[in-house]
């Protein structure tokens, strides 16, 4: 079967509080790897506890994409996407940010399950692993219960982030609760991000697991995006490859790409 081309839909500029790499180094580094296609998706988050509230600015943001485009044309298609914490949480503001730029894909990622944070090392390694995750999965299900996004990030974002978690996390004790976090992004139509961000952590794992990716794909799930999660230049398109093959042996073989917030099957290699 013929593979699909690579993307890396999930980077972020230093538009976001943590990125530390410009738009135009980043596009660059794109076109030396030869990906064909890459999207920013920069943070907004609201939560009041959230270190970044205000910090992104859609409009210095938006010109700055403008600009790669013009000067990359035909050498690298640049999408414009977002990252939103939360988003079930704050459903006017969100939907106002959505409707302010044409925004190519908007992704939905659960950062906070009430005031915990799931990069807080304190927390994820005193509380009981069952707890920090049956409760992640719960808020989560509710986060894709009703979506303005097009894409769910990191599904089991928490694990990545301490031994604590990774040491003895099997997705099967929590199946039913995953399960019907899949069932909702099939019937919303959302893609999953296979977010590669964990390779880079003694994790040395995907998100969502390669499990979770078999039990989509046996659920009739079928779109899917790829993404390191870079933060700085040395990530950018980082074990695509890896998740290229994570997918094909989940038996996902096509990649989705977004434009204008509409889903499109990635051309296939010949």
């Amino acid at each position: 079967m013929p593979a699909p081309l690579l993307l890396d839909y999930h980077i972020h500029s230093a538009f976001s509080f943590d990125g530390q790499a410009t738009i135009h180094a980043i596009c660059l580094e794109a076109i030396v790897q030869g990906i064909p296609e890459i999207g920013f998706s920069e943070h907004f988050d609201l939560h009041p506890l959230a270190p970044d509230v205000g910090f992104f600015q859609p409009e210095a943001w938006w010109q700055e994409i403008e600009k790669v485009r013009r000067e990359f044309a035909g050498k690298l298609i640049v999408r414009a996407g977002i990252e939103l914490g939360e988003p079930h949480r704050f459903p006017d503001q969100i939907r106002a940010l959505l409707a302010s730029l044409p925004f190519d894909y908007a992704i939905g990622s659960l950062h906070y399950v009430g005031e915990k944070y799931m990069f807080d090392k304190r927390y994820l390694e005193e509380t009981p692993a069952e707890e920090i995750l049956e409760a992640y999965f719960t808020e989560l299900e509710a986060l894709t219960r009703a979506p303005q996004f097009d894409i769910l990030g990191h599904l089991d974002l928490p694990v990545r982030n301490t031994p604590h978690l990774w040491q003895t996390y099997d997705p099967a004790r929590y199946e039913a609760q995953i399960r019907a976090v899949l069932q909702n992004c099939i019937h919303a139509g959302l893609a999953l991000d296979v977010n590669l961000a964990g390779m880079r952590k003694p994790y040395h794992n995907i998100n969502p697991d390669p499990r979770i990716l078999r039990w989509y794909a046996e659920m009739g799930g079928s779109r899917v995006t790829l993404g390191s999660d870079a933060h700085s230049l040395d990530q950018v398109g980082g074990f695509l490859p890896y998740g290229l093959q994570a997918l094909q042996a989940a038996g996902l073989n096509s990649l989705t790409r977004f434009e204008l917030r509409q889903a499109q099957r990635l051309p296939q290699e010949a």
